[in-house]
């Protein structure tokens, strides 16, 4: 459980293959470059409880940077370039961090933010040094390639991806086990996902999330290959599944559909009988979606239902999902509690707010008052990660929706996944996300915001077919009475949703025209 172990053992094996650029790492290349980066950290005085941040593309130096942190018992954030400079200088100030590492795909936003974090003591910058910033190859080209002594294990401090106010800091207890001491995602990969030695790992989504992330990194621990898509094409995911004979992988639900709605010739065009394990989260899977993945990919899909936080997990294989269609598993970590407004439990089949008992406990880092709005109201400790859903009498979990999603049009509860899962589905939609805006009569009125397949064709007549088709298999009420279209939507990498910036669009035109 030790990528110096791994690279001791097997030094010339692959590491990381970069799917883009066909470039290969070892894991003796890596674990020499993890371990010349955690000697500049030491020497910069950082210790056991410390922080870093970074914020990299796709690439594999991203790895090298997060396993120097892993093993010198750091805390260490990894930030999202997509974010605006707002966003990542209250992120790297929020955490702490006293090295902040970048690169100069990002250097225009990593130079704005020098003076907007004054605790970062030292910065680096691969490719080439910015103002403020130190090389990072000149830096750990002159450290040691042996690891530090005392090796202790660190952890990420990760972000929620901010979709209902500013990100929130998801901060773990810092156990600083000896490096190579197995955690509770290794036992869960160990037990439910079987990697072996043949086993090579495919990542089509960005590193700096939490699952990417942290199953990249355990993967590595197991001595299996990563396979990284420097960023996610659906033709070429195909493709690196055959290249690479992919036979573990990570998806969210959008990367189906985008696969899904290629052309049958191309999704026929590549071998992927090498996979084994094709694991799906993030983001609910509409049921059609899902069905149609295990018929052309076979029984090989298995989803979990997780969070940054880590305070539960879920489990399903392909032949329990067929039995229980649109669940996410029953627990493995953590107790669900369904529970209406007021923190009373409800029977099978009744939605309510999910809580988790008896899972690892988490706060929000400097935000006592978040932190206690995820408790339940009857103080007894229990967490929820925001989620609507139910369990039936098999104890199988289902997610109805988010509760910050949740639309009252005419005082009804209006959950909006019920149509996006629909909606996703027509040939004519590439993405669609389903909000309620402010309506003087309703209160809130259901609105669908669109990507079409194909802008011009954007326009009353698709809205009044988009919306006809959502009538034909659901209650009318839960369906949208208006379409508007965007060439995209603002959608997570991870695949989520940010409805907030919908929400607040919507909500100022209706301000700027109310006299």
């Amino acid at each position: 459980m030790h990528l110096g172990k791994v690279a001791a053992d097997h030094p010339d094996k692959p590491a990381v293959f970069m799917a883009g650029s066909g470039l290969t790492v070892t894991f003796a290349e890596l674990d020499r470059a993890a371990n010349r980066l955690a000697h500049v950290l030491y020497d910069a005085g950082l210790r056991p409880g410390d922080h870093i941040a970074f914020m990299l593309e796709n690439r594999w130096e991203f790895l090298a940077v997060a396993w120097a942190a892993q093993r010198s018992g750091l805390y260490y954030t990894a930030v999202s370039p997509r974010l605006q400079a707002d966003e990542c200088a209250y992120i790297v100030d929020d955490c702490g961090a006293q090295v902040f590492v970048a690169s100069a795909a990002v250097a225009e936003i990593a130079v704005e933010l020098s003076a907007r974090t004054p605790r970062v003591r030292l910065r680096l910058m691969l490719d080439a040094a910015a103002e403020g910033f130190v090389s990072y190859e000149e830096s750990t080209g002159a450290a040691p390639a042996t690891p530090l002594p005392g090796e202790l294990e660190g952890a990420d401090m990760l972000y929620s991806s901010g979709t209902t106010g500013r990100p929130k800091g998801v901060k773990p207890a810092l156990r600083l086990d000896p490096m190579g001491t197995p955690d509770s995602l290794a036992k869960l990969v160990s037990l439910l996902f079987a990697p072996a030695e043949d086993s090579v790992y495919l990542s089509p989504a960005p590193l700096y999330h939490a699952a990417p992330l942290r199953y990249c990194l355990t993967m590595q621990r197991f001595g299996v290959p990563v396979v990284v898509l420097e960023s996610f094409d659906a033709e070429q995911a195909l493709a690196a599944i055959e290249t690479y004979r992919v036979t573990h992988s990570q998806w969210v639900p959008t990367m189906f559909i985008r696969m899904l709605k290629l052309p049958a010739e191309t999704r026929a065009r590549h071998d992927l009988s090498s996979l084994r394990y094709a694991v799906h989260a993030a983001a609910p899977c509409p049921i059609p979606v899902k069905e149609r993945m295990i018929e052309w990919w076979g029984p090989v899909l298995h989803e979990y239902y997780s969070g940054t936080e880590a305070a539960c997990f879920t489990y399903v294989d392909s032949a329990d999902w067929l039995t229980h269609k649109g669940t996410v598993g029953r627990t493995l970590v953590g107790r669900p509690h369904v529970c209406d407004a007021e923190g009373a439990e409800l029977p099978p089949g009744e939605v309510g707010i999910l809580y988790f008992s008896d899972g690892p406990e988490f706060e929000y880092h400097g935000d006592p008052a978040k932190t206690a709005a995820t408790r339940d109201p009857k103080g007894r400790g229990w967490a929820t990660l925001g989620d609507v859903g139910y369990l039936d009498e098999d104890g199988f979990l289902y997610l109805t929706d988010r509760l910050s999603h949740m639309i009252i049009s005419g005082g009804v509860n209006v959950y909006p996944q019920e149509s996006e899962n629909v909606l996703a589905m027509h040939p004519r939609v590439i993405d669609v996300a389903v909000i309620g805006v402010p309506d003087p009569e309703m209160g809130e009125q259901v609105k669908a915001v669109v990507q079409p397949e194909c802008m011009d064709e954007a326009g009353p007549e698709l809205a009044a077919e988009l919306i006809a088709y959502c009538r034909d298999h659901l209650a009318h009420y839960k369906c949208p009475r208006s379409v508007d279209f965007r060439a995209e939507l603002p959608r997570h990498p991870t695949g989520k949703l940010h409805k907030r910036v919908l929400r607040d669009e919507f909500a100022k035109n209706e301000q700027e025209v109310t006299p």
